[in-house]
């Protein structure tokens, strides 16, 4: 299923088809480069049975994580991966958005808060009145899109 955004752009007198849409089979080898590149990111070793992993979980439509991609005319370059969050003080269901990366050379075109508005309507789809994620404190560039489209909390994250 493809989600209703598609913009075109113009690049050097061509149209390109931009368009954010659900993760296919399709996308495999696009979708576990961007995948590599952010675990690297990150620093995060990654391998093969951690890719079979979730890429199994986004194509498991009994399991709660989600994919989204970015098109630029067939080459994905950019990854969301979201999913259902229980927020029980509230008694409600929230989203939280676990991934978010855009390809290194692709980045400064807005494509971050494309997506992050996407799942802003998925959200209201899916009866979510708000969509949690973290991203580490040092991460300057991801934190200026981030403080432009939404609130930061004052919650600290603790781990066991």
């Amino acid at each position: 299923m493809a989600y209703p955004l598609l913009l075109i752009t113009k690049s050097f007198g061509m149209k390109m088809a931009n368009l954010i849409r659900t993760i296919q089979v399709k996308d495999k080898i696009q979708w576990q480069e961007l995948y590599k590149a952010y675990a690297e990111f990150y620093k995060v070793k990654m391998n093969n049975q951690i890719l079979e992993t979730v890429w199994n979980w986004l194509h498991d439509k009994n399991h709660e994580v989600e994919g989204l991609v970015y098109e630029i005319d067939g080459n994905i370059v950019a990854l969301a991966h979201y999913r259902r969050m229980p927020r029980p003080l509230r008694g409600q269901d929230i989203g939280f958005l676990d991934d978010l990366f855009v390809d290194p050379e692709h980045r400064g075109q807005k494509i971050g808060e494309k997506i992050l508005n996407e799942l802003k309507k998925i959200s209201k789809s899916k009866g979510w009145d708000l969509i949690r994620w973290i991203t580490h404190n040092d991460n300057a560039r991801a934190k200026s899109l981030y403080d432009r489209v939404a609130q930061k909390t004052s919650w600290d994250l603790y781990e066991i």
